[in-house]
Protein backbone atom coordinates (compact mmCIF):
# COMPACT_ATOMS: atom_id res chain seq x y z
CA UNK A 1 0.00 0.00 0.00
CA UNK A 2 1.14 3.20 -0.94
CA UNK A 3 -0.95 6.02 0.79
CA UNK A 4 -2.52 5.09 4.37
CA UNK A 5 -5.83 4.78 4.95
CA UNK A 6 -8.19 7.76 5.34
CA UNK A 7 -10.45 5.78 8.50
CA UNK A 8 -8.96 8.38 11.01
CA UNK A 9 -10.25 12.07 11.04
CA UNK A 10 -10.14 15.28 12.64
CA UNK A 11 -14.27 15.66 12.98
CA UNK A 12 -13.19 19.45 13.70
CA UNK A 13 -13.41 20.52 10.67
CA UNK A 14 -16.68 19.27 9.86
CA UNK A 15 -17.91 21.31 12.76
CA UNK A 16 -16.56 24.02 11.39
CA UNK A 17 -18.15 23.52 8.38
CA UNK A 18 -21.44 22.88 9.73
CA UNK A 19 -20.97 25.98 11.60
CA UNK A 20 -20.36 28.40 8.75
CA UNK A 21 -22.89 26.81 6.89
CA UNK A 22 -25.24 27.97 9.33
CA UNK A 23 -24.27 31.44 9.42
CA UNK A 24 -24.10 31.60 5.52
CA UNK A 25 -27.96 30.09 5.08
CA UNK A 26 -28.59 33.14 7.66
CA UNK A 27 -26.62 35.69 4.92
CA UNK A 28 -28.09 34.47 1.85
CA UNK A 29 -31.77 33.81 3.15
CA UNK A 30 -32.41 36.31 5.43
CA UNK A 31 -36.01 35.48 4.89
CA UNK A 32 -35.47 32.13 7.17
CA UNK A 33 -36.21 33.27 10.89
CA UNK A 34 -37.43 29.64 11.84
CA UNK A 35 -35.88 26.24 10.67
CA UNK A 36 -33.85 23.10 9.90
CA UNK A 37 -31.42 22.30 7.69
CA UNK A 38 -31.57 18.78 6.24
CA UNK A 39 -28.75 16.46 4.16
CA UNK A 40 -29.15 13.22 3.27
CA UNK A 41 -26.72 10.86 3.15
CA UNK A 42 -26.19 8.50 0.04
CA UNK A 43 -27.58 5.14 -0.30
CA UNK A 44 -26.03 1.82 -1.40
CA UNK A 45 -26.89 -0.35 -4.20
CA UNK A 46 -25.56 -3.82 -5.05
CA UNK A 47 -23.52 -3.06 -8.39
CA UNK A 48 -20.97 -0.65 -7.21
CA UNK A 49 -18.91 -0.29 -3.84
CA UNK A 50 -21.07 2.27 -1.83
CA UNK A 51 -19.78 6.09 -2.14
CA UNK A 52 -21.21 8.98 -0.03
CA UNK A 53 -22.78 11.69 -1.48
CA UNK A 54 -20.67 14.50 -1.54
CA UNK A 55 -21.98 17.46 0.15
CA UNK A 56 -23.04 15.01 3.00
CA UNK A 57 -19.64 14.17 3.70
CA UNK A 58 -18.12 17.32 3.49
CA UNK A 59 -20.63 18.14 6.25
CA UNK A 60 -19.87 15.26 8.33
CA UNK A 61 -16.92 13.16 7.91
CA UNK A 62 -19.04 10.04 8.12
CA UNK A 63 -19.35 7.56 5.11
CA UNK A 64 -22.05 5.40 6.40
CA UNK A 65 -25.47 5.04 4.03
CA UNK A 66 -28.97 5.82 4.63
CA UNK A 67 -28.14 8.58 7.18
CA UNK A 68 -29.61 12.18 7.57
CA UNK A 69 -28.26 15.29 9.00
CA UNK A 70 -30.35 17.97 11.31
CA UNK A 71 -29.17 21.18 12.00
CA UNK A 72 -30.97 23.82 13.57
CA UNK A 73 -30.40 27.61 13.13
CA UNK A 74 -28.38 27.85 16.75
CA UNK A 75 -26.22 25.00 14.98
CA UNK A 76 -28.00 21.89 17.02
CA UNK A 77 -26.60 18.90 15.10
CA UNK A 78 -28.65 15.51 14.93
CA UNK A 79 -27.68 12.56 12.99
CA UNK A 80 -30.78 10.18 12.44
CA UNK A 81 -29.34 6.90 11.90
CA UNK A 82 -31.16 3.93 9.92
CA UNK A 83 -32.32 0.68 12.03
CA UNK A 84 -31.65 -2.92 11.17
CA UNK A 85 -33.40 -5.82 12.45
CA UNK A 86 -30.31 -7.47 11.00
CA UNK A 87 -27.18 -7.42 12.79
CA UNK A 88 -25.51 -5.36 10.05
CA UNK A 89 -22.13 -5.65 11.50
CA UNK A 90 -21.84 -8.70 10.11
CA UNK A 91 -22.74 -7.52 6.12
CA UNK A 92 -20.94 -4.36 6.01
CA UNK A 93 -17.85 -2.99 7.42
CA UNK A 94 -18.43 0.60 9.51
CA UNK A 95 -15.15 2.55 11.04
CA UNK A 96 -17.65 3.61 13.68
CA UNK A 97 -20.85 2.64 15.36
CA UNK A 98 -23.10 5.82 15.09
CA UNK A 99 -24.12 5.56 18.88
CA UNK A 100 -24.67 8.22 21.02
CA UNK A 101 -21.59 7.60 22.95
CA UNK A 102 -19.73 8.17 19.75
CA UNK A 103 -21.54 11.24 19.07
CA UNK A 104 -18.49 12.94 21.28
CA UNK A 105 -16.10 11.68 18.35
CA UNK A 106 -17.73 12.85 15.24
CA UNK A 107 -19.20 16.32 17.17
CA UNK A 108 -22.66 15.34 16.91
CA UNK A 109 -24.94 16.47 19.15
CA UNK A 110 -27.56 13.99 18.95
CA UNK A 111 -27.76 10.27 17.08
CA UNK A 112 -31.23 9.20 17.13
CA UNK A 113 -32.90 6.33 15.16
CA UNK A 114 -34.45 7.61 11.97
CA UNK A 115 -37.52 5.34 12.33
CA UNK A 116 -38.83 2.41 12.47
CA UNK A 117 -36.74 -0.85 12.12
CA UNK A 118 -36.15 -2.33 8.50
CA UNK A 119 -36.22 -6.08 7.82
CA UNK A 120 -32.29 -6.51 6.29
CA UNK A 121 -29.29 -4.76 7.00
CA UNK A 122 -29.66 -2.06 4.54
CA UNK A 123 -32.16 1.19 4.31
CA UNK A 124 -33.19 1.59 0.56
CA UNK A 125 -34.60 4.70 -0.97
CA UNK A 126 -37.96 3.31 -1.47
CA UNK A 127 -37.89 1.85 1.89
CA UNK A 128 -40.83 2.00 3.63
CA UNK A 129 -41.53 5.78 5.22
CA UNK A 130 -41.93 4.15 8.87
CA UNK A 131 -38.20 4.16 8.71
CA UNK A 132 -38.09 7.77 8.38
CA UNK A 133 -40.42 8.74 11.15
CA UNK A 134 -38.34 10.19 13.23
CA UNK A 135 -37.29 12.61 10.22
CA UNK A 136 -40.66 13.30 9.72
CA UNK A 137 -41.75 13.94 12.82
CA UNK A 138 -38.44 16.28 13.08
CA UNK A 139 -39.45 18.01 9.89
CA UNK A 140 -43.60 18.41 10.40
CA UNK A 141 -42.99 19.85 13.94
CA UNK A 142 -40.77 22.72 12.23
CA UNK A 143 -43.25 23.30 9.88
CA UNK A 144 -46.24 23.53 12.57
CA UNK A 145 -44.42 26.91 13.66
CA UNK A 146 -44.21 28.30 10.42
CA UNK A 147 -40.11 27.39 9.84
CA UNK A 148 -38.63 26.60 6.57
CA UNK A 149 -37.28 22.95 5.76
CA UNK A 150 -33.55 24.36 4.19
CA UNK A 151 -32.00 21.05 2.01
CA UNK A 152 -30.14 20.97 -1.24
CA UNK A 153 -33.23 20.39 -3.88
CA UNK A 154 -31.39 22.99 -7.28
CA UNK A 155 -34.26 23.90 -10.15
CA UNK A 156 -31.82 21.52 -12.61
CA UNK A 157 -32.37 17.99 -14.09
CA UNK A 158 -28.89 16.38 -12.70
CA UNK A 159 -28.13 17.45 -9.09
CA UNK A 160 -28.81 15.73 -5.65
CA UNK A 161 -31.13 12.90 -7.24
CA UNK A 162 -31.39 10.84 -4.33
CA UNK A 163 -32.21 13.39 -2.06
CA UNK A 164 -34.94 14.88 -4.55
CA UNK A 165 -36.38 11.24 -4.52
CA UNK A 166 -36.56 11.17 -1.01
CA UNK A 167 -38.41 14.09 -0.22
CA UNK A 168 -40.57 13.81 -3.12
CA UNK A 169 -41.68 10.59 -1.34
CA UNK A 170 -41.46 12.61 2.10
CA UNK A 171 -44.62 15.19 0.74
CA UNK A 172 -46.93 12.53 -0.01
CA UNK A 173 -47.14 12.29 3.76
CA UNK A 174 -46.19 15.88 4.95
CA UNK A 175 -48.39 17.82 1.70
CA UNK A 176 -47.43 21.27 2.86
CA UNK A 177 -43.22 20.25 2.86
CA UNK A 178 -42.96 21.82 -0.56
CA UNK A 179 -43.80 24.93 0.24
CA UNK A 180 -41.68 25.52 3.24
CA UNK A 181 -38.38 24.43 1.13
CA UNK A 182 -35.47 26.91 0.81
CA UNK A 183 -32.85 25.45 -1.57
CA UNK A 184 -29.19 26.13 -0.33
CA UNK A 185 -27.80 23.83 -2.57
CA UNK A 186 -25.93 27.65 -3.60
CA UNK A 187 -24.22 28.39 -0.13
CA UNK A 188 -23.27 24.67 0.11
CA UNK A 189 -21.03 25.36 -3.23
CA UNK A 190 -19.74 28.09 -2.66
CA UNK A 191 -18.40 26.55 0.75
CA UNK A 192 -17.27 23.24 -1.26
CA UNK A 193 -15.64 25.49 -4.52
CA UNK A 194 -13.19 27.17 -2.09
CA UNK A 195 -10.69 24.58 -0.67
CA UNK A 196 -9.08 24.72 2.29
CA UNK A 197 -4.98 23.28 2.45
CA UNK A 198 -6.11 19.84 4.04
CA UNK A 199 -8.17 19.49 1.31
CA UNK A 200 -5.62 20.41 -1.05
CA UNK A 201 -3.65 17.85 0.25
CA UNK A 202 -6.07 15.10 -0.26
CA UNK A 203 -6.42 16.12 -4.04
CA UNK A 204 -2.90 16.15 -4.36
CA UNK A 205 -2.62 12.53 -2.97
CA UNK A 206 -5.07 11.58 -5.89
CA UNK A 207 -2.62 13.10 -8.14
CA UNK A 208 0.12 11.24 -7.21
CA UNK A 209 -1.78 8.41 -7.15
CA UNK A 210 -2.97 9.12 -10.99
CA UNK A 211 0.19 9.94 -11.78
CA UNK A 212 1.37 6.19 -11.03
CA UNK A 213 -1.37 5.47 -13.04
CA UNK A 214 -0.54 6.73 -15.79
CA UNK A 215 3.15 5.75 -16.16
CA UNK A 216 1.60 2.38 -15.20
CA UNK A 217 -0.38 3.00 -18.28
CA UNK A 218 2.94 4.69 -20.57
CA UNK A 219 4.53 0.97 -19.52
CA UNK A 220 1.84 -1.31 -20.56
CA UNK A 221 1.04 1.20 -24.36
CA UNK A 222 2.36 -1.32 -26.90
CA UNK A 223 0.85 -2.83 -30.30
CA UNK A 224 -1.16 -5.85 -30.12
CA UNK A 225 -2.14 -5.02 -26.44
CA UNK A 226 -5.42 -4.30 -25.83
CA UNK A 227 -7.21 -0.89 -24.54
CA UNK A 228 -8.15 -3.10 -21.18
CA UNK A 229 -5.31 -4.67 -20.78
CA UNK A 230 -3.72 -0.98 -20.15
CA UNK A 231 -6.87 0.13 -18.30
CA UNK A 232 -5.84 -2.68 -16.20
CA UNK A 233 -2.18 -2.18 -15.83
CA UNK A 234 -3.54 1.32 -14.40
CA UNK A 235 -6.09 0.81 -12.21
CA UNK A 236 -3.81 -1.64 -10.60
CA UNK A 237 -2.19 1.29 -9.01
CA UNK A 238 -5.47 2.66 -8.22
CA UNK A 239 -6.20 -0.31 -5.83
CA UNK A 240 -2.76 -0.58 -4.56
CA UNK A 241 -2.57 3.03 -2.82
CA UNK A 242 -6.40 2.13 -1.50
CA UNK A 243 -7.64 4.92 -3.92
CA UNK A 244 -10.41 4.25 -6.79
CA UNK A 245 -11.43 5.09 -10.03
CA UNK A 246 -13.00 8.64 -9.51
CA UNK A 247 -14.90 8.21 -12.66
CA UNK A 248 -14.68 5.66 -15.69
CA UNK A 249 -11.18 5.12 -16.62
CA UNK A 250 -10.70 6.47 -20.73
CA UNK A 251 -8.27 4.21 -22.93
CA UNK A 252 -9.32 5.10 -26.29
CA UNK A 253 -6.69 4.23 -29.21
CA UNK A 254 -7.26 5.58 -32.77
CA UNK A 255 -10.71 7.19 -33.84
CA UNK A 256 -12.14 6.01 -30.54
CA UNK A 257 -9.68 8.96 -28.76
CA UNK A 258 -12.12 10.88 -30.86
CA UNK A 259 -15.02 9.92 -28.72
CA UNK A 260 -14.83 12.37 -25.49
CA UNK A 261 -16.17 9.68 -22.75
CA UNK A 262 -14.84 6.76 -24.69
CA UNK A 263 -14.72 3.67 -21.98
CA UNK A 264 -15.58 0.64 -23.78
CA UNK A 265 -11.62 -0.27 -23.68
CA UNK A 266 -12.19 -3.27 -25.81
CA UNK A 267 -9.94 -2.28 -28.93
CA UNK A 268 -6.38 -3.25 -29.73
CA UNK A 269 -3.86 -0.71 -30.43
CA UNK A 270 -1.83 -0.34 -33.69
CA UNK A 271 1.58 1.54 -34.14
CA UNK A 272 0.41 4.41 -36.01
CA UNK A 273 -2.28 5.00 -33.90
CA UNK A 274 -1.94 7.27 -30.52
CA UNK A 275 -3.89 6.54 -26.90
CA UNK A 276 -5.95 8.88 -25.38
CA UNK A 277 -5.37 7.99 -21.63
CA UNK A 278 -7.97 10.25 -19.43
CA UNK A 279 -7.92 8.84 -15.68
CA UNK A 280 -8.56 10.09 -12.20
CA UNK A 281 -7.80 8.33 -9.01
CA UNK A 282 -10.50 9.32 -5.95
CA UNK A 283 -8.04 9.35 -2.54
CA UNK A 284 -10.05 10.22 0.78
CA UNK A 285 -12.92 11.08 -1.26
CA UNK A 286 -11.12 13.93 -3.09
CA UNK A 287 -10.44 13.13 -7.22
CA UNK A 288 -7.87 13.98 -9.43
CA UNK A 289 -8.28 13.86 -13.62
CA UNK A 290 -5.36 14.16 -16.04
CA UNK A 291 -5.54 13.04 -19.31
CA UNK A 292 -2.43 12.27 -21.57
CA UNK A 293 -1.59 11.32 -24.93
CA UNK A 294 0.96 8.38 -26.18
CA UNK A 295 1.84 7.23 -29.65
CA UNK A 296 1.63 3.60 -29.64
CA UNK A 297 4.91 3.18 -31.18
CA UNK A 298 6.81 5.27 -28.21
CA UNK A 299 7.44 7.76 -31.59
CA UNK A 300 5.00 10.30 -32.98
CA UNK A 301 4.61 10.86 -36.56
CA UNK A 302 5.40 14.47 -37.72
CA UNK A 303 1.47 15.18 -38.04
CA UNK A 304 0.79 13.54 -34.89
CA UNK A 305 3.80 15.55 -33.56
CA UNK A 306 2.40 18.81 -34.83
CA UNK A 307 -1.10 18.82 -33.52
CA UNK A 308 0.54 17.33 -30.42
CA UNK A 309 2.76 20.77 -30.09
CA UNK A 310 -0.34 22.80 -30.64
CA UNK A 311 -2.55 21.36 -27.95
CA UNK A 312 0.02 21.78 -25.69
CA UNK A 313 0.83 25.24 -26.62
CA UNK A 314 -3.13 26.05 -25.88
CA UNK A 315 -2.50 24.46 -22.34
CA UNK A 316 0.70 26.14 -21.36
CA UNK A 317 -0.89 29.96 -22.87
CA UNK A 318 -3.98 29.45 -20.75
CA UNK A 319 -2.40 28.10 -17.28
CA UNK A 320 0.22 31.00 -17.86
CA UNK A 321 -2.76 33.73 -18.05
CA UNK A 322 -5.58 32.10 -15.70
CA UNK A 323 -5.39 34.14 -12.93
CA UNK A 324 -8.15 35.83 -10.14
CA UNK A 325 -10.62 37.45 -11.99
CA UNK A 326 -10.77 35.39 -15.24
CA UNK A 327 -13.65 32.82 -15.69
CA UNK A 328 -13.43 29.41 -17.01
CA UNK A 329 -16.11 30.47 -19.41
CA UNK A 330 -18.22 33.14 -19.44
CA UNK A 331 -20.12 33.99 -23.07
CA UNK A 332 -20.39 37.88 -21.89
CA UNK A 333 -16.75 38.45 -20.74
CA UNK A 334 -14.91 36.20 -23.52
CA UNK A 335 -11.69 38.38 -23.49
CA UNK A 336 -11.58 37.13 -20.15
CA UNK A 337 -12.84 33.26 -20.36
CA UNK A 338 -10.79 30.65 -20.47
CA UNK A 339 -12.72 29.11 -22.86
CA UNK A 340 -13.35 31.38 -25.09
CA UNK A 341 -9.41 32.26 -25.43
CA UNK A 342 -8.83 29.07 -25.84
CA UNK A 343 -11.31 28.42 -28.72
CA UNK A 344 -9.72 31.70 -30.52
CA UNK A 345 -5.95 30.43 -30.30
CA UNK A 346 -7.15 27.42 -31.86
CA UNK A 347 -9.33 29.14 -34.44
CA UNK A 348 -6.36 31.56 -35.32
CA UNK A 349 -4.15 28.47 -36.24
CA UNK A 350 -7.13 26.49 -37.85
CA UNK A 351 -8.41 23.85 -35.27
CA UNK A 352 -11.41 25.83 -33.77
CA UNK A 353 -13.35 23.27 -35.28
CA UNK A 354 -11.87 20.40 -34.07
CA UNK A 355 -11.97 21.72 -29.96
CA UNK A 356 -15.55 20.34 -28.94
CA UNK A 357 -15.79 20.70 -25.86
CA UNK A 358 -14.67 23.25 -22.77
CA UNK A 359 -11.23 23.88 -21.27
CA UNK A 360 -11.83 22.65 -17.83
CA UNK A 361 -14.06 22.66 -14.75
CA UNK A 362 -13.67 23.02 -11.21
CA UNK A 363 -12.60 19.69 -9.40
CA UNK A 364 -12.85 18.24 -5.66
CA UNK A 365 -14.74 15.28 -4.74
CA UNK A 366 -16.43 15.45 -7.13
CA UNK A 367 -14.40 15.12 -10.88
CA UNK A 368 -16.90 18.17 -12.41
CA UNK A 369 -17.13 20.05 -8.84
CA UNK A 370 -19.99 22.20 -7.79
CA UNK A 371 -18.79 25.93 -8.44
CA UNK A 372 -20.14 28.65 -10.14
CA UNK A 373 -18.69 28.95 -13.65
CA UNK A 374 -20.77 32.89 -13.95
CA UNK A 375 -18.26 33.38 -10.90
CA UNK A 376 -14.77 34.78 -11.60
CA UNK A 377 -11.78 31.95 -10.05
CA UNK A 378 -10.78 32.95 -7.18
CA UNK A 379 -8.41 31.79 -4.53
CA UNK A 380 -8.93 28.40 -3.47
CA UNK A 381 -10.61 27.45 -6.74
CA UNK A 382 -9.41 23.65 -7.78
CA UNK A 383 -9.79 23.20 -11.33
CA UNK A 384 -8.44 21.68 -15.26
CA UNK A 385 -7.28 22.66 -18.55
CA UNK A 386 -7.90 20.72 -20.92
CA UNK A 387 -7.56 21.36 -24.58
CA UNK A 388 -8.12 18.88 -27.37
CA UNK A 389 -8.06 18.59 -30.74
CA UNK A 390 -10.13 15.51 -32.75
CA UNK A 391 -10.18 15.24 -36.35
CA UNK A 392 -12.05 11.49 -36.70
CA UNK A 393 -11.74 11.44 -40.68
CA UNK A 394 -7.79 11.30 -39.19
CA UNK A 395 -8.36 8.87 -36.23
CA UNK A 396 -6.87 11.47 -34.33
CA UNK A 397 -7.72 12.54 -31.14
CA UNK A 398 -5.70 14.58 -28.88
CA UNK A 399 -6.12 15.96 -25.60
CA UNK A 400 -3.73 16.86 -22.62
CA UNK A 401 -5.39 17.59 -19.10
CA UNK A 402 -3.69 18.88 -16.16
CA UNK A 403 -5.15 19.97 -12.37
CA UNK A 404 -4.37 23.41 -10.99
CA UNK A 405 -5.20 25.30 -8.08
CA UNK A 406 -5.53 28.68 -7.66
CA UNK A 407 -3.21 30.04 -4.34
CA UNK A 408 -3.00 33.40 -3.46
CA UNK A 409 -2.92 34.99 -7.15
CA UNK A 410 -0.40 31.95 -8.26
CA UNK A 411 -2.01 29.13 -10.19
CA UNK A 412 0.11 25.89 -8.96
CA UNK A 413 -0.17 22.82 -11.43
CA UNK A 414 -0.84 19.99 -8.93
CA UNK A 415 0.35 17.58 -11.55
CA UNK A 416 3.46 18.95 -13.00
CA UNK A 417 5.54 15.97 -12.29
CA UNK A 418 3.83 14.04 -15.11
CA UNK A 419 5.68 14.27 -18.26
CA UNK A 420 3.83 15.96 -21.35
CA UNK A 421 6.03 17.26 -23.80
CA UNK A 422 6.41 15.62 -26.63
CA UNK A 423 9.87 14.62 -26.27
CA UNK A 424 9.52 13.73 -22.84
CA UNK A 425 6.95 11.22 -23.37
CA UNK A 426 9.34 9.64 -26.13
CA UNK A 427 11.75 9.42 -24.06
CA UNK A 428 9.14 8.21 -21.08
CA UNK A 429 7.93 5.43 -23.37
CA UNK A 430 11.10 4.56 -24.06
CA UNK A 431 13.18 4.30 -20.89
CA UNK A 432 9.75 2.28 -19.74
CA UNK A 433 10.69 -0.19 -22.95
CA UNK A 434 14.62 -0.27 -21.81
CA UNK A 435 13.32 -1.12 -17.93
CA UNK A 436 11.31 -4.23 -19.25
CA UNK A 437 14.04 -5.16 -21.41
CA UNK A 438 16.68 -5.02 -18.36
CA UNK A 439 14.42 -7.40 -16.47
CA UNK A 440 13.90 -10.05 -19.13
CA UNK A 441 17.55 -10.23 -19.51
CA UNK A 442 17.87 -10.21 -15.88
CA UNK A 443 14.61 -12.83 -16.25
CA UNK A 444 17.05 -15.14 -18.45
CA UNK A 445 20.53 -14.70 -16.97
CA UNK A 446 18.42 -15.69 -13.31
CA UNK A 447 17.22 -19.23 -15.42
CA UNK A 448 20.74 -20.03 -17.40
CA UNK A 449 21.83 -19.45 -13.29
CA UNK A 450 19.64 -21.87 -12.29
CA UNK A 451 20.69 -23.98 -14.56
CA UNK A 452 23.89 -24.27 -13.93
CA UNK A 453 23.48 -24.64 -10.41
CA UNK A 454 21.99 -27.74 -11.01
CA UNK A 455 23.94 -28.93 -13.26
CA UNK A 456 26.73 -28.90 -10.25
CA UNK A 457 24.07 -30.32 -8.01
CA UNK A 458 23.96 -33.62 -9.67
CA UNK A 459 27.86 -33.77 -10.60
CA UNK A 460 28.06 -33.59 -6.94
CA UNK A 461 25.28 -35.97 -6.43
CA UNK A 462 26.49 -38.43 -9.31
Amino acid sequence: MLFGSTSLHDYSVYALRRKDLVALVKQEHPEVKSGLIVICAGFENERTAFRQESSFYYLTGIADPGVILTLDLQGKSTLYTPQCKTNRSAWVYSALPLVQENGKIVLIDHIKPAGAAIAGYQLNLFSSLEAFSAVLEAMKSVMATGGSICTLLPNDDRSYTEQRVLFNRFSTVLHELPRHIVDISTPVATMRRRKDMHEVEQLYKAVEITILAQEAAARAIAEDITECEVQASLEYMFTGSCARPAFPSIVATGKNGTVLHYNVNKDTLKNGQMVVVDIGAEFGSYCADITRTYPVSGKFTKRQRELYDLVLATQEYIASIAQPGYWLSNKDNPEKSLNHIAMKYLEERGYGKYFVHGIGHFLGMDVHDVGDVTQPLKDGDVFTIEPGIYIPEENIGIRIEDDYWMAKDVVICLSEALPKKADDIERMMAQELEDEEEFEDEDEDSDFNQEDEEDDLDLAQG
